[in-house]
């Protein structure tokens, strides 16, 4: 009896392993290959939208910037233990005129955007001590600590003696 459940068992659990890697898909599907049908100034944003849908980002300056996404991710190595890494990260950048006319095309690949420098230097708040800002919200805080005044009627009590 216990041979039978054993098989059954191993039988179960080999049936149900696969020996494909997960993936986890996001954004548009192909989108380099969709990226070349588009043509600058000659597609239009029905025709965008119609071979890539909605953009993932849209943002309005002098002209409309629309940003499409695309990334697969994959479980890594025994070595990693199994965590999520990112094997393809494409974007595509578009810029489309007021009359709807597609103006300029950038697409970056992970290897396009590991050549990117980002800075590391970050800006610091000047916040002096003798600061309107810092009177106020020291007041503030004195007020919040003791509503009544009773601490700062104490302290004149005790430097009075």
């Amino acid at each position: 009896m216990f041979k039978i459940l054993y098989i059954f068992f191993f039988a179960l659990v080999v049936s149900n392993c696969s020996f494909e890697k997960v993936v986890k898909h996001h954004g548009v599907p192909f989108l380099e290959k969709k990226q070349k049908k588009l043509i600058i100034n000659q597609s239009t944003s029905n025709d965008v939208r119609k071979l890539l849908g909605s953009p993932s980002t849209r943002s309005k300056f002098d002209n409309d910037v629309w940003i499409y996404i695309e990334r697969k991710q994959t479980q890594s190595g025994l070595k990693n233990l199994g965590q999520m890494k990112i094997y393809k990260n494409d974007i595509l950048v578009l810029e489309i005129d007021n009359y709807g006319t597609l103006k300029k095309k950038n697409f970056y690949n992970m290897e396009d955007m590991n050549k990117i420098k980002i800075i590391d230097e970050t800006t610091e708040a000047s916040f002096a001590r003798n600061s309107f800002i810092y009177d106020f919200m020291s007041s503030m805080r004195q007020k919040i600590n003791d509503p009544l005044g009773v601490r700062a009627k104490k302290r004149k009590e005790i430097s009075q003696r």
